[in-house]
């Protein structure tokens, strides 16, 4: 489809955009300065428009008007004159239903889309909290782009009530809910929502993102696979300067060749690397609970294992390349041992951080 964003250069609006690219689609951006020939000239290609332009902080509150309310109604004067129902999607506000000039202006202009559909061209209308993710625009209006951008610098960050509510919503999953309208026909009413909506405090995000620049000097990442955590991380990260795209870890070596912890979580394990010259042997330890995967990434090892109890011997070899995993098991001592002619690379899954205090690591010859 071609696909008329308005808003184009904000925040949500780059983020539709490329992911409307990515499906195929052709995209017209339509950006703040857009004229009205030109806006009327895009909207002449339209199979679909995202209506995303507004302002939610000018200088004068008159400029709500112009902004939210004017536009949105020369949108819908362009698009009454081609007399072919063209559908709209707009980005609106939950203070559309409270009483000031925002709000008013946003739920004038989502009374104007309505009129439209009222000529049969199928509108739909989020009323999106706050809304945070990667090229949100800090110290303006999100909370979450600041405390990302101050943390990303080492600047501090100025919280005023920790206990104040909070409701977010994030770009990418505004982006999929977007896009679902852009491939499916429009269903049920004029209004619909984002999901999922994560309700937390101000402090709680505030400390969330604190604790991020931590993890690389205690090499100990949060559960950020999933959730609020997922989504707050992935945005602190993009506020870096590239520059602080990458950072060192200590090496530990010693006439075995080194070792070199790279990543540590707080239920599932660590992650390391660990290199050995030729002829050199490592390990030689087993374990009661703590289980290991090795991979060996260069060179070729020979896996030694012993049975603390029956004595049960047992050998493999593996080599780089072979995309094979050793399981260490616990009861059986075991090493590793460099038996070619170069370095040998092995990368390491542990299931626990090692503990000094308790290492749950014996010493034993295979």
């Amino acid at each position: 489809m071609t696909i008329v964003v308005t808003g184009a250069g904000g925040f949500i609006g780059q983020n539709l955009m490329l992911r409307l690219a990515e499906r195929g689609h052709a995209v017209v951006g339509i950006g703040s300065d857009a004229s009205k020939t030109d806006l009327f000239a895009a909207l002449d290609q339209a199979d679909l428009v995202f209506h995303l332009a507004g302002v939610n902080r000018p200088p004068r509150d008159e400029e709500f008007v112009t902004g939210n309310v004017d536009f949105t109604r020369t949108l819908c004067e362009g698009l009454s004159a081609l007399r072919r129902p063209i559908p709209v999607v707009f980005s609106s506000s939950i203070q559309a239903g409270l009483e000031n000039a925002y709000g008013r202006s946003k739920r004038d202009a989502e009374d104007l889309l309505l009129a439209y559909s009222a000529g049969g061209a199928p509108v739909r209308i989020f009323r999106l909290p706050n809304v945070f993710g990667k090229w949100a625009r800090p110290n303006y209006n999100s909370a979450v782009a600041t405390f990302c951008h101050n943390t990303a610098r080492g600047l501090d960050i100025t919280v005023n009530d920790p206990q104040a509510p909070l409701n977010l919503v994030y770009v990418d999953d505004v982006c999929a809910a977007f896009l679902a309208l852009a491939e499916h026909p429009f269903d049920g009413g004029a209004f619909a929502e984002v999901d999922p909506v994560y309700r937390t405090t101000v402090g709680e995000v505030a400390d969330t993102i604190r604790a991020f620049p931590h993890s690389r000097t205690t090499m100990l990442t949060d559960r950020v696979g999933g959730g609020l955590i997922r989504a707050l991380y992935s945005t602190y990260l993009s506020y870096l300067e590239p520059a602080a795209f990458a950072y060192d870890v200590p090496r530990h070596g010693d006439d075995r060749g080194v070792f070199v912890e790279i990543l540590k979580t707080p239920d599932c394990g660590q992650f390391s690397y660990f290199t050995a010259g030729p002829g050199v042997t490592r390990g030689q330890h087993y374990h009661h609970t703590k289980t290991e995967k090795f991979l060996v990434l260069a060179g070729r090892a020979r896996f030694g294992f012993r049975h603390m109890v029956s004595g049960e011997t047992f050998h493999l070899e593996t080599e780089g390349g072979q995309g094979r995993i050793v399981e260490t098991v616990p009861g059986w001592t075991h090493d590793i041992t460099n038996v070619g002619e170069q370095e040998m690379i092995v990368m390491l899954w542990a299931s626990e951080i090692f503990d000094r205090a308790h290492p749950d690591t014996v010493p034993m010859k295979v």
